[in-house]
């Protein structure tokens, strides 16, 4: 997949153009199908499928008090659209000027001069331009000006608890779902497994002295952590992916631990992972977090964490020392 992370990276001549627009956050599946369609378009009237979206959420410049946390990180979006098939990304900065701009200023500069798009597909509540003044029908008009086709998408309805017609896909549902520690049913919306990144750091050792080390994530991480607990996951280090039992939360039984600490136990190895950007990828939660009166209670328990875990993820059952 070719990548601009601005329309001056683009090359003069190229396209033309199959495009979709949209935050792209998560690339669940809603989004997915919106690249299956952009994709089959593309191919059918031979055109180059792009991806135009945008370095941050327009709220985190407009009303930053209202923006929602992203699911994923720019580098994670990148990596997830690359993995669709699409040919091209392009991540523009949302910044002031971008903001600013008149709805045919952004269709000028970016779909007709940049990218010469001949077919552009949007969702039915897509706006763009200053203040969000222009809308499907203003891009249908512009359209007709500059030579390309409008193509609405229809939502794409996900089967939900408790629910006879299901839900939108969307990231705000799929971050409820986080945050309630579904990651499974997460998963489902999103089309693949929530993850999170970041650097190992030195702890407080108490896994290690516990009989089960960790490997603790500095909080400067990408993507969204779901909900305090325990959860199977799988570990990848250096391209290598290996099952773990992560806990996510303060630790309640010891006093000291930060907020929202992510430490992973990975099964049936001893790998110095210090200093090393890894990623954590949630497959189901096991349970919430309790605090133990007791350390011999509490190894007891990630004893017994760890062998859900190994159930769930499909390891063999720990060797006895």
């Amino acid at each position: 997949m070719q990548f601009f992370a601005s329309l001056g990276e683009i090359p003069a001549g190229f396209g033309p153009t199959a495009v979709a627009i949209g935050k792209f956050d998560g690339v669940h599946a809603g989004h997915r199908q919106v690249i299956a369609a952009l994709r089959e378009v593309a191919e059918r009237e031979s055109l180059t499928s792009t991806i135009v979206t945008f370095d941050r959420h327009p709220l985190a410049l407009l009303r930053p008090e209202a923006c929602p946390p992203p699911l994923v990180s720019n580098a994670q979006k990148v990596e997830l659209l690359a993995a669709t098939g699409v040919d091209a990304t392009v991540m523009l900065a949302f910044d002031r000027p971008f903001s600013e701009q008149s709805p045919r200023e952004f269709v000028e500069r970016i779909l007709a001069h940049a990218l010469n798009a001949k077919v552009v597909m949007v969702g039915a509540d897509f706006r763009f331009g200053s203040k969000g003044s222009g809308t499907v029908d203003t891009l249908r008009e512009f359209g007709a000006e500059y030579g390309f086709a409008v193509h609405v998408i229809d939502d794409v309805v996900e089967p939900e608890a408790g629910s006879e017609t299901g839900r939108r896909a969307s990231s705000t549902w799929i971050r409820e779902l986080l945050a309630a520690g579904r990651v499974a049913e997460a998963s489902v919306v999103l089309g693949h497994e929530p993850s999170v990144r970041g650097e190992v750091v030195r702890g407080a050792q108490r896994g290690r002295a516990l009989g089960y080390p960790t490997a603790n994530l500095s909080q400067n991480n990408e993507g969204y952590i779901p909900g305090d607990g325990v959860y199977a996951a799988w570990f990848t280090a250096d391209g290598v992916r290996y099952g773990a039992a992560v806990s996510i939360g303060n630790n309640p039984t010891f006093d000291g631990v930060p907020e929202k600490q992510v430490e992973a136990h990975v099964l049936d190895e001893t790998i110095d992972l210090y200093g090393k950007v890894v990623e954590v990828a949630f497959v189901e939660y096991i349970r919430g977090q309790v605090k133990y009166s007791t350390v011999e209670a509490l190894i007891e328990q990630i004893a017994d964490d760890e062998r859900k875990v190994r159930v769930i993820l499909g390891y063999p059952e720990k060797k006895e020392a």
